[in-house]
């Protein structure tokens, strides 16, 4: 049987809000629904075609539970003939709906269907699904473990340790994002993937205000700001004396979407052509050191299929923490200005369903301004996974 080109139709995400802030009177199922609404309406497909949508969501409990994709279609107002699901690969999850759908295309189960996400961290606190003595760590899980059941900060610690990463290189790099992401929110970059949002109030009632553009972003940081920081573990601050939140993704609150068809189906209804998603994989590794998957998640998708980092015009590794980033960089030596050449999670934020579909966004849409023709992302995942993906722009 023929495998089938999935191809990106368009993709967009919400300006993201911090936690606390903007689009926190936003149910998530409403933010998502807002979300496909307006991608369904740029794009001019008919939603009675889409045959699935598939969500990236963390943290599904409370608001965020009982399937949110299915939620958010009936709520955004799509046909009640749409399916949806909802899935869970920790900070992946949406990047995770990119590779269900783009395999359910390829394979022809599927000729049009949206891969998005969603996370509310001002409505559905990280972890607040796993409260409650070890939460979902069972024990025959702690045992696996050694009983090593480590916070993020301490193993970003870890991590940057091992690969040698001092605390000025994280502070830097963590200045350039927000440079990055400034000057791009500055030039229009973003406008082309934003979705700006109307700004509701704690009981659901629109203000008149609009966010446009990311709320975290501060285009006045300075690296004395961010190396005056204290450790954000400040009652363990010996396990993580260089993790910051200056050098660490923001809480954050946002949707995403991007609607992926058939080539063929793409070209018979007179769909935009705007990439192809060619390559993925996803990868496994100690499940203490829980952010460290990126880099055998990329080394398995280079022998697979033989490219290395000088083919790619661009990459985005996901700036859960600068140590993340930067230990990526340690082992693939990309050039200074092909790593998250826009900024990243630092500055953008980290609504965790939804960025994985925000660095395809963020990452074609640079493509397309620079005539770039290869684009990677990869991103650290609780549990120790990492997805990794390749797309290749056509438009």
């Amino acid at each position: 049987m023929e495998i089938r080109e999935a191809v990106i139709v368009d993709v967009v995400r919400t300006a993201f809000g911090k936690r606390g802030g903007a689009l926190a009177g936003w149910h998530p199922a409403d933010l998502l629904g807002f979300t496909l609404r307006a991608l369904v309406e740029r794009t001019g497909v008919d939603p009675e075609r889409l045959d699935d949508v598939v969500t990236g969501c963390v943290t599904q409990s409370g608001e965020q539970g009982c399937n949110v994709g299915r939620n958010a279609v009936v709520a955004g107002g799509l046909p009640m003939t749409v399916p949806a699901t909802s899935v869970d690969r920790q900070c992946g999850s949406s990047q995770q709906a990119m590779h269900f759908v783009a395999a359910s295309v390829m394979s022809g189960m599927y000729d049009l269907a949206i891969a998005c996400g969603v996370e509310s961290m001002s409505r559905a606190p990280m972890a607040s699904n796993a409260r409650g003595g070890t939460g979902p760590f069972s024990p025959a899980y702690l045992e696996a473990i050694d009983g090593q059941l480590w916070a993020q900060f301490r193993v970003a610690q870890e991590l940057a340790d091992r690969w040698e990463i001092t605390r000025e290189e994280m502070d830097a790099f963590a200045v350039q994002s927000h440079q990055r992401a400034a000057e791009a929110t500055a030039s229009g970059h973003f406008a082309g993937e934003i979705l700006p949002v109307p700004v509701k109030d704690a009981d659901g009632a629109l203000t008149g205000a609009t966010l446009s553009s990311d709320e975290g972003i501060r285009p006045d940081v300075s690296l004395e700001k961010v190396a005056a920081l204290a450790p954000a573990q400040s009652w363990e601050p010996e396990t993580a004396p260089d993790i910051t939140a200056g050098n660490a993704s923001q809480m954050t609150d946002g949707a995403s979407a991007m609607l992926v068809a058939d080539r063929a189906t793409a070209e018979h209804l007179g769909l935009p052509i705007r990439a192809r998603l060619l390559h993925f994989s996803v990868a496994a590794e100690d499940a203490v050191l829980v952010l460290s998957a990126p880099n055998p998640a990329t080394r398995k998708l280079y022998q697979r299929t033989g490219m290395t980092t000088a083919d790619f015009d661009a990459v985005e590794c996901n700036e859960a923490f600068a140590a993340i980033a930067l230990m990526w960089a340690r082992e693939f030596k990309p050039e200074p200005e092909q790593l998250n050449p826009r900024g990243g999670a630092i500055a953008i934020g980290h609504p965790l369903g939804a960025s994985g579909v925000r660095m395809t966004a963020t990452l074609l849409n640079h493509l397309e301004a620079t005539g770039g023709r290869y684009g990677l992302q990869t991103m650290c995942e609780g549990g120790g996974q990492a997805n990794c993906t390749v797309i290749e722009r056509l438009a």
